[in-house]
């Protein structure tokens, strides 16, 4: 066959080095053949596992725990402060806030009376009735709250207690006065979702699959994989949180990766299991000669994804680092789900997918269809006008990336919880009669003596952006005064941001000068702030840390230059593209989603989870490429054929995916869907533009430089051979 128009120009490069002819066989073809005659012992071992972690978890229970410290920033210093000279207002709080039409005074009685039972129950140390405070009660008199002290921590507190506490302040209801709750743990007791998302995701698997191979078993195989891994990892969770500091909205991420990493490295070698047997292979052989095909892929793409994910652990940001470990974990598990339990499951039903495969494979035949006809012919189109395609596809790219520039890091609050949510409401209903800022206090400490908390007092209150600041408060040994400040803007708005920039550049260098005292600006709303800066600050050298690892890799296997630079360039394109989304939907509410700021822990993982995930669709596509540049050395027909044999599998992984991750877009938590879209863009742009389009344009450009390694670069590399080709 030969070259298409728009080849590269005939200049050659100096010729690769010669490589010994790899063995046909290898390790993972050994655990294969392991796992085919071990078959049933094999499976028990996995129900087994999964039983064994399932009920170990639930013995234990889970201590799942939200830690966002972060040393060295001032709101952890002030955290610190505030807690070594102690204070009655350490613990968290909740608000009922009362609204009435008439004013609240006229409720009296009837608020006392809810307030005195709630004071009553479990895990309240301390109520603060609206009456006994002026400052509780709005300037028109119609909306008030009463400061409920918790005796710990939201997360420490049963959800059962928080939910007694709702309930008998709900009750107090009657016509005409409105009562809601806010804060943390409100916002955890309430019940904002369901297992929708997950079997969604599921459901829409199975569907995919099923279209793909025609077969209820076929399909099945790579969800049983799947589901095998993400419960036995689900436990290991678990049972992990009593050692890690794991955040409590870890199991809904590990369920979304799991599913869609599990079934993408099920089916990537599945799909090479069904391609050996349509080359006459029996179901034995071709088990083993796909494990030592396509899983060296996978074992490839679940270590870089993991690598990347302990990379996390290294920025030290709080409970991230759980999340990192427990991602990895799960990682972990379905990568060795993929290598021994879909062996055996092949075999146990070998003879079925083999009888049905062939039956597919003879119906094609006998109507003209080739494999990979349409692939073929894409490829050979990008061929004519590779340069064209490639600009086409990379400016539509950037323009989509481009809102990520303007990306805002933060947390959501109440005010982005569903309208129909006590949470929402009281958040409203404190805006309404206190001002957007009141949602979001700052809290500055001064450690001086009393003189000097007046003056800081004085001088904040004076302050640009700020709407009001409460008078000082001594700490209990005196050696500490706090005030509170009110922004003029909500806790997500841009200015409440500068506001506590300007606080601590501008305004407390100064006050430190003329008081003596040292000045802190913390509280939950400073707290926020810090980690997304913090983030901000350490992601260019995670990003240049995972990204040189990949391509180090890259350059091992592929023996090329230019390779790893085309990957890692691509793969950041996908995220960059995948971030500029969420930017677009969740801060600036495109299709009416409610504005806010893009969760600041979001940006690195979905960098660390779809970095890998790319790489293994890079390596899937170009090891194809370069398999049959070793055997033709026609860098065109290589190209062309590449794509011909990865194309339908990498478009049907990537949509099981797409359905896995966009299905958590269904979840009422804001973060599940900032995530779930995030990742499903990434690997829409990354499945379809990047390997489909960019990918083949760019290697028909490079042409045979594409293999180029400097000769003494070869000579001092290793050779890592990642991808055996088959036997036909």
């Amino acid at each position: 066959m030969s070259p298409t128009r728009g080849s590269a120009a005939p200049i050659a490069p100096p010729a690769p080095p010669d490589r010994p002819d790899r063995p046909r066989g290898g390790r993972f073809g050994a655990l294969a053949g392991w796992a085919q005659r071990h078959r049933w012992a094999a499976l028990l071992l996995w129900v087994a596992v999964v039983a064994a972690v399932t009920l170990g978890s639930g013995a234990a229970g889970s201590a799942y725990k939200d830690d966002f410290a972060l040393p060295g920033t001032d709101s952890q210093a002030a955290t610190d402060l505030f807690t070594k000279h102690g204070s009655d207002q350490a613990g968290d709080s909740v608000d009922i806030v009362l609204k009435d039409g008439q004013g609240i005074e006229g409720r009296k009685a009837a608020v006392e009376k809810m307030l005195a039972e709630v004071k009553g129950l479990p895990g309240v140390a301390d109520v603060r009735s609206p009456y006994a405070d002026a400052s509780a009660v709005s300037e028109d008199g119609t909306i008030g709250y009463a400061t409920v002290t918790l005796d710990g921590k939201a997360e420490a507190v049963p959800k059962e207690d928080v939910t007694a506490i709702i309930d008998t302040a709900k009750g107090a209801e009657a016509d005409g006065l409105q009562v809601e709750l806010g804060g943390e743990a409100v916002r955890g007791a309430e019940e904002k979702g369901s297992p929708t998302a997950e079997l969604a995701g599921i459901v829409a698997a199975v569907v995919i699959l099923g279209l793909l191979f025609g077969s209820l078993v076929a399909a099945a195989v790579p969800l049983i994989t799947a589901l095998f891994a993400v419960g036995s990892a689900l436990g290991l969770i678990v049972l992990a949180s009593h050692v890690f500091t794991v955040a409590d909205f870890t199991p809904p991420i590990t369920m979304l990766v799991g599913l869609g990493v599990g079934v993408d490295y099920a089916l990537l070698i599945f799909y090479r299991y069904r391609h050996e047997l349509t080359h006459g292979a029996d179901p034995a052989e071709a088990g083993r000669k796909a494990l030592d095909a396509a899983g060296r892929t996978v074992f490839f793409a679940g270590c870089t994804v993991i690598i990347a994910l302990l990379g996390l652990v290294a920025l030290g940001l709080g409970s991230l680092q759980g999340v990192a470990l427990a991602l990895a974990l799960t990682v972990l598990t379905t990568m060795a789900a993929s290598l021994v339990l879909l062996p055996a499951l092949l075999a146990i039903f070998g003879r079925r997918i083999q009888r049905h495969v062939l039956k597919q494979a003879a119906k094609s035949a006998a109507k003209g269809r080739v494999e990979g006809r349409r692939w073929r012919a894409l490829a050979t189109a990008v061929q004519r006008r590779p340069l064209p395609a490639l600009l086409v596809a990379v400016l539509a790219l950037l323009a989509l990336s481009a809102p990520a520039l303007g990306m805002r890091l933060g947390f959501a609050d109440a005010g982005n919880d569903p309208k129909t949510t006590t949470s929402r409401q009281a958040y409203d209903l404190l805006a309404e009669g206190f001002g957007p800022g009141f949602n979001g206090p700052l809290v500055v400490l001064a450690q001086g003596d009393a003189a000097a908390g007046r003056a800081v007092r004085a001088e904040l209150a004076k302050a640009e952006g700020v709407a009001a600041a409460s008078p000082a408060m001594p700490s209990e040994d005196g050696a500490l005064s706090t005030v509170i400040v009110y922004p003029k803007t909500a806790p997500q708005d841009e200015g409440t941001t500068d506001l506590v920039h300007h606080l601590r550049d501008d305004v407390a260098p100064g006050l430190e000068r003329d008081t003596g005292a040292k000045i802190l600006v913390g509280g939950a709303t400073a707290a926020s702030q810090d980690f997304a800066d913090t983030v901000s600050k350490r992601l260019p050298l995670f990003v240049a840390v995972v990204v040189g690892l990949s391509s180090l890799l890259l350059m091992l296997v592929f023996r090329s230059i230019l390779i790893p630079v085309k990957a890692a360039l691509l793969n950041l394109l996908s995220i960059t593209a995948a971030l500029g989304a969420m930017t677009l939907v969740f801060q600036h509410g495109l299709f009416g989603v409610q504005p806010g700021p893009i969760e600041a822990f979001l940006p690195v993982l979905i960098f660390a989870i779809v970095f890998g995930l790319s790489m293994d669709y890079e390596v899937f596509l170009v090891s194809r490429i370069h398999e049959e540049w070793e055997r033709t050395k026609d860098h065109s027909l290589a190209v062309r054929e590449g794509l011909a044999s990865t194309g339908k599998v990498i478009t049907a992984a990537g949509a099981i995916m797409i359905v896995v991750f966009g299905a958590f877009m269904l979840s009422a938590d804001r973060m599940l869907q900032q995530f779930g879209l995030g990742l499903a863009v990434a690997i829409l742009v990354d499945a379809l533009v990047i390997r489909c389009l960019i990918v083949p344009a760019v290697m028909q450009l490079f042409g045979k430089w594409a293999w180029w390694l400097p000769a003494p670069l070869a000579r001092w590399l290793p050779t890592v051979a990642l991808e055996r080709p088959a036997e036909s």
